[in-house]
């Protein structure tokens, strides 16, 4: 049979480039990408609709009309922002993941992936390698929505079989897409304003660890659990996944190698520090490279070296 993807949330950070990979492996007609508002670029033979998952009357229109067998939903009110709208980031990032629960049950969709954070981890989590099972004390409201997602995807598995895959995926890295309101996002900043004004002014201290991944092993990433053997899946909540972790004083003496002049600066008593600071440092991410054979290709030597090549072509 062959697969119909609909991937509400297209216009995002992930969306927008994992929509490429799954046009260039399914073909444009088999790929249905949707959001608020149309993107700005749409080229020929691609199918894009305007929705809101919110809207569960037309989400359900919109299942019946193109019958999917896969659902992507990306959809969602990240950490820095939710913390300036915790009513709305809740109403997102819960009503939404319920909404696309109900209607795949209702209309026999197969499969849905549904992403996780870092930020399910808490104060009281292990900061070090932190395991698939550990304390989870999130205190953003994006954190707490995505592990509250987690026992809502696992209990729809147990009680009614639906095959729900999902990771907790660490910040993301890329160079194609704008930030999209995240506390990880300094790791993209710091690489735009490194080629444009030579300065950087984290608002993360210079020791803050966080784990990292790259966005070409993000979209390999969860491609390969989406096609991996059902059968093979022990975790139905969500997978632990990493790629690389530093600090901001790491990934700024890696610039300093390939721009000498770059001059990195910290701001004091910003929000997101304390967000950062209840998060993990590393992960251990042993269950999905056991299950389904992940294992991520860039470090933080390359993945410094593919942003500034490839920033340098549209800066």
């Amino acid at each position: 049979m062959k697969e119909r993807i609909i991937l509400i949330g297209a216009n995002g950070q992930i969306g927008s480039e994992l929509a490429i990979a799954l046009r260039q492996k399914f073909g444009d007609e088999n790929v249905i990408t949707s959001d608020l508002k149309e993107p700005d670029k749409l080229k020929d033979g691609e199918i894009f609709e305007t929705i809101n998952v919110l809207d569960k009357q037309a989400l359900r229109e919109l299942l019946e009309k193109y019958k999917p067998t896969q659902i992507y939903l990306l959809a969602a009110m990240l950490s820095a922002t939710g913390e300036q709208y915790p009513q709305k980031a809740w109403d997102l990032n819960m009503n939404g993941l319920l909404h696309v629960l109900d209607l795949a049950l209702e209309l026999g969709i197969k499969r849905i992936f549904w992403p996780s954070s870092i930020a399910v981890f808490g104060p009281h989590s292990p900061k070090n390698q932190t395991a698939q099972y550990c304390i989870m004390d999130p205190n953003s409201i994006y954190g707490i929505s995505k592990l509250a997602g987690e026992r809502l995807c696992e209990y729809y598995h147990l009680k009614y079989g639906l095959d729900i895959r999902s990771v907790r995926y660490p910040g993301i890295i890329s160079w194609k897409t704008a930030p999209g309101g995240g506390t990880t996002d300094y790791a993209i900043h710091i690489f735009f304003e490194a080629l444009k004004s030579g300065k950087y002014n984290s608002f993360l201290s210079a020791q803050t660890e966080l784990p990292m991944l790259y966005m070409d092993d993000a979209v390999r990433g969860t491609i390969a659990l989406m096609e991996a053997p059902s059968a093979q899946l022990r975790i139905r909540s969500s997978y632990n996944l990493s790629g690389v972790s530093f600090t901001p004083e790491q990934i700024g003496k890696e610039i300093k190698k390939i721009l000498p002049n770059f001059e990195l600066s910290y701001v004091d008593n910003d929000p997101r520090q304390a967000i950062a600071n209840s998060w993990p440092a590393s992960i251990d991410d042993s269950y999905a490279r056991e299950d389904w054979g992940w294992k991520p290709t860039f470090d933080l030597e390359a993945l410094t070296k593919d942003m500034i090549e490839n920033l340098k072509t549209i800066l």
